[in-house]
């Protein structure tokens, strides 16, 4: 993964215009975000469920994207992702309007804060695919990984400044400035959206919602660096929460500081989280992304059990400095990773199936840690979660990340040949039966069949539910692959939309061991098909040769 290129600097992005506005209006909605966080935990901190309850906050947050993630990663595939960000920001301008007024009249309770934060994390777990998904339109490919690093960074910054600003503002006015100012910054990112226009060959295609949902799970089961990522994100995330869930509590009873100390703790991590930013760049130059994860883990887990342990309030703050670093550190490769790793056509679901993974493993943590702590006591569960993070990057050398070669090439291309139809068949008909016949030579066969274990992994990627190889026993020199796609319109995406540079290369590894070209059939249900519940046997009958 560690492609990034060594011309680019870390602040390129920010000479794109576009992406500099966008930037800075996602930077006063996270503001915003972590100033609303502050206040609803400060809110419940003082109720006698309080560990609960404060975590309860973060799991209302969090948890959406489990439930709403991947439906809006389809979404943001297959609709205008302008147009969700715009409606989906002005729906959350007006329920952070509603909690900041409910608030302001002095009929927020915990039910009704803990439901209106749980609405705004449905809204943002729609938002984020599609914000992920738009940064590769906004820089170059070259500049993905700096691009993510400001992502990052963004973040990170909120989250020094935004805590620190709710402190102040909860002091000087009570958590209705902060719910105020989390809505007004809502409509900050729909101004800035609304003056970005998308490129006029930038348009989604009109694949359908179910097909679409399939076909990115199909892809996600079948990429192994993406479900590498997902399970390392995993195994950090689940654990990692306990800090950010159970730091309220620990404030404000372990270290007895009120809501600005709160806010200064936050503002530590998120400082470190900057400085982590910046440095992240020189760490890549210097250390594989396996080592990075396994250090800034450790390092992290170090900084938790120190809140756990201490009793200062100033060395807490110190520790979260590094802590702070080290989140970054692993929240950024995860996510250039796959940025880098996920093709335009399925970019959307895959970081979305990401966010079910990372946020939603935060979410749960959130909850469990809450629960936990009530149960055993706030040092204990924090101990516990050390113990966890320990054990994951004990995993390390089992499951390392995945390091991408530097030909890897996500570049869609059309290289098929159009199929020779004597027939129209309907984009919904289906399921297409394909077979590929391929003359190998005896002395090319053992290297014939290992080219081709890429391609069947590649086929399933790109729309193939089955794929299997067989030998002709009349004709021992032929080799036929068969593989089946849902319906006529996937395969044409196969065509048209979904192989990738690197997929085609592998096809051409294979081909490059046959005597001759291969012979392809298209083989489709017969018409008029077959009812619904019979089954006659094979319904395929070849309609097209090429």
């Amino acid at each position: 993964m560690s492609t990034e290129p060594r011309t680019a600097t870390a602040w390129a992005p920010m000479a794109i215009p576009v992406f500099r506005i966008l930037w800075c209006a996602q930077m006063a909605s996270n503001i915003g975000t972590w100033m609303q966080t502050v206040g609803a935990q400060w809110m419940l901190v003082h109720q006698p469920d309080a560990t609960a309850l404060t975590s309860a906050v973060q799991a209302a947050s969090l948890l959406p994207v489990l439930f709403v993630s991947l439906p809006a990663g389809v979404l943001a595939d297959v609709l205008d992702r302008r147009r969700i960000l715009i409606v989906l920001s002005l729906l959350m301008t007006a329920l952070a309007g509603a909690l900041a007024a409910l608030t302001r009249a002095g009929l927020t309770t915990p039910a009704v804060l803990l439901a209106l934060t749980f609405l705004l994390g449905c809204g943002q777990a729609v938002v984020n695919p599609a914000w992920q998904a738009i940064q590769p339109e906004l820089v170059p490919r070259e500049l993905i990984p700096a691009a993510a690093a400001l992502n990052s960074l963004n973040v990170n910054i909120a989250r020094a400044v935004g805590p620190a600003l709710a402190g102040l503002l909860i002091a000087a006015s009570g958590p209705f400035a902060v719910f105020s100012v989390n809505a007004a910054s809502f409509a900050v990112i729909t101004l800035a959206v609304l003056a970005w226009h998308r490129p006029p060959g930038d348009r989604t295609t009109t694949e359908h919602l179910l097909p679409a949902l399939r076909s990115g799970t199909r892809y996600v089961r079948n990429a192994p660096g993406v479900r590498r990522i997902l399970l390392r994100s995993a195994l950090f995330v689940v654990p990692a929460s306990a800090l950010w869930a159970l730091l309220p509590v620990t404030a404000s009873r372990t270290l007895h500081l009120g809501a600005g100390g709160y806010g200064l703790l936050l503002a530590a991590l998120g400082a470190g989280a900057v400085a982590g930013a910046l440095l992240l760049r020189p760490l890549r130059t210097r250390a594989t992304d396996t080592f990075l994860l396994a250090g800034a883990t450790l390092v992290f887990a170090a900084g938790t059990a120190a809140c756990a342990l201490t009793h200062s309030a100033a060395l807490a703050a110190v520790v979260l400095v590094p802590t702070g670093a080290a989140w970054l550190v692993n929240l950024s490769s995860f996510n250039t990773a796959l940025q880098l790793l996920l093709p335009a056509w399925v970019r959307a679901r895959g970081l979305a199936l990401y966010l079910v993974v990372f946020m939603g493993g935060q979410g749960i943590g959130a909850l469990f840690w809450g629960l936990a702590a009530g149960a055993a006591g706030l040092t204990t569960a924090l101990l516990a979660s050390v113990a966890l993070l320990a054990t994951g990057t004990a995993t390390l050398p089992l499951w390392p990340m995945h390091s991408h070669p530097a030909g890897l090439d996500r570049t869609i291309t059309s290289t098929w040949p159009e199929p020779a139809l004597d027939l129209d068949p309907d984009p919904d008909d289906g399921p297409v039966l394909v077979e590929v016949t391929y003359t190998v030579t005896p002395e090319n066969a053992e290297a014939f069949l290992a080219a081709m274990r890429p391609v069947g992994v590649s086929r399933r990627r790109t729309g193939a539910e089955r794929w299997t190889m067989f030998r002709d026993a009349a004709q021992p020199d032929h080799y036929i692959e068969v593989f089946q796609v849902p319906s006529w319109a996937e395969h044409l995406r196969q065509h048209n939309s979904r192989t990738t540079a690197t997929d085609t290369d592998f096809i051409g590894a294979a081909t490059a061991l046959t005597a001759q070209p291969p012979g392809v059939r298209h083989l489709l249900p017969p018409a008029p098909a077959t009812p619904a519940g019979r089954d006659d046997g094979p319904r395929a009958t070849p309609v097209a040769q090429a």
